[in-house]
């Protein structure tokens, strides 16, 4: 399983996020979401090259139950770099030059 480290930017997209959903509809749902966002991010770490490669080096993972998903990459010595959690109708080139 490779180390996952997230930009500090991509830090600031899950706490955005989570405040959505508290205010919305409380904690139970900026909870679920988190555990979504976990599992999502246990499979990247562990099969990070059977996500498709949506740019040179950018893959993508979809979260199940969220419009949400995860662009990565994979660096040096299989270390996991996330580079956004965002909304599937955020703008496709949000995130990518971090």
């Amino acid at each position: 399983m490779g180390r996952v480290v997230f930009d500090v930017a991509a830090r600031f997209d899950v706490l955005e996020i989570v405040e959505y959903y508290e205010k919305v509809d409380g904690p139970q749902l900026a909870d679920r979401f988190t555990l979504e966002l976990e599992k999502s991010i246990d499979r990247i770490a562990a099969r990070p090259k059977s996500f498709v490669e949506i740019r040179s080096g950018i893959r993508r993972a979809n979260l199940d139950r969220f419009p949400h998903h995860v662009l990565f990459q994979i660096v040096e010595n299989e270390t996991i770099r996330i580079l956004t959690v965002k909304h599937d109708k955020r703008h496709p080139d949000l995130g990518l030059k971090r």
